[in-house]
């Protein structure tokens, strides 16, 4: 089959197109065969090896797992003897390493069912961003209904889905973005929309209830300005390339903090993937509550075009690879 591989870490041009072996699902494994792959910064950061730290666990040279790419949608090809409810055909889509390929092997906790709602481009938009979006906001800042969330990084593709999963959630949204994606950021639902190149909202005077950072573009003093007295501060683990630490720097003040102040302090660092996650977000997007924004869509050949876009350009939600 082919997929796209990587033998040390670098630019997108370390990326090839190349002919491997296709892998044979086990006991408890789905093989899918991949028709699209969403892009997440997950992506480029294993790419680069940053933060620089991280290869102390992923490979201090190379990858271990050298197929990039980590959401998929596609059609199930073979099902290994203890799966019981998926067979050949159906459609699915879920998470795991190695997507950017024409088959991949998931096991079966981390497929479900694709929304009915959704073609396969956009349900493969969905499973790590939406997880990290749900689990963010539900599950680590523990959203109710009538409190007030600002999302900072709006218009990326969890922003994109944040707000509209903390709409669903009933709350009251503020979404930070650019000037050109103030719109798209009031379409997804955003009560309020701050443009960061025109406001900061860390001296604006207003607080929040819960202040989702998917953006690492302040420091802890400012986002907890921007909280009430008892408010949460989620944390997100994206950031800019080339930092040692990166984002994670923030977590680990964050953290530090946490326990001298009333206010809480809470790391959002990589949701793992989950049947049952995967099934609420199907329902979301099903009811239309969920709608994934795509920015651009490459076909496979062109993948470090699409991960070298993703990393420059400020993505307008997702970017798709189709196989």
């Amino acid at each position: 089959m082919k997929a796209v591989v990587q033998d040390r870490y670098g630019s997108p041009d370390v990326l090839e197109l190349r002919d491997v072996d296709q892998p044979v699902p086990g006991d408890d494994e789905v093989l899918v065969r991949v028709r699209a792959a969403g892009l997440n910064a997950y992506d480029w950061h294993l790419m680069r090896g940053d933060p620089y730290v991280a290869r102390l666990a992923l490979g201090p040279r190379a990858p271990r797992a050298r197929i990039r790419g980590r959401d998929f949608a596609g059609e199930v090809a073979a099902v290994g003897r203890n799966v019981r409810d998926l067979r050949p055909g159906d459609e699915v889509f879920g998470e795991v390493d190695g997507t950017f390929a024409e088959y991949v092997c998931v096991p079966d906790a981390w497929v479900e069912r694709k929304p009915a709602a959704l073609t396969f481009e956009q349900a493969a938009t969905l499973p790590l961003a939406g997880n990290t979006a749900l689990r963010g906001l539900r599950d680590v800042a523990g959203l109710r209904p009538g409190q007030h969330v600002l999302i900072n990084g709006a218009s990326g593709g969890v922003g994109t889905f944040a707000v509209q999963i903390a709409k669903a959630l009933g709350a009251e949204v503020t979404g930070v973005c650019s000037t050109r994606n103030a719109e798209l950021v009031r379409s997804l639902g955003a009560d309020h929309v701050v443009d960061y190149r025109r406001e900061d909202f860390t001296r604006g005077g207003r607080r929040y209830d819960v202040v989702l950072d998917l953006a690492a573009s302040h420091g802890i003093s400012g986002l907890r300005r921007a909280l009430t007295p008892t408010g949460t501060l989620v944390l997100g683990s994206g950031g800019r390339a080339g930092q040692f630490l990166g984002a994670p720097v923030l977590i680990l003040q964050g953290l530090a903090l946490s326990p001298f102040v009333r206010q809480r302090l809470r790391p959002l660092i990589g949701p793992a993937p989950s049947k049952a996650v995967l099934a609420e977000l199907r329902e979301l997007a099903d009811s239309g509550k969920l709608a994934p924004v795509i920015d651009r869509t490459y076909p496979l050949a062109e993948t470090p075009e699409a991960i070298r876009y993703l990393e420059e350009e400020h993505a307008r939600g997702k970017v798709v690879v189709t196989v």
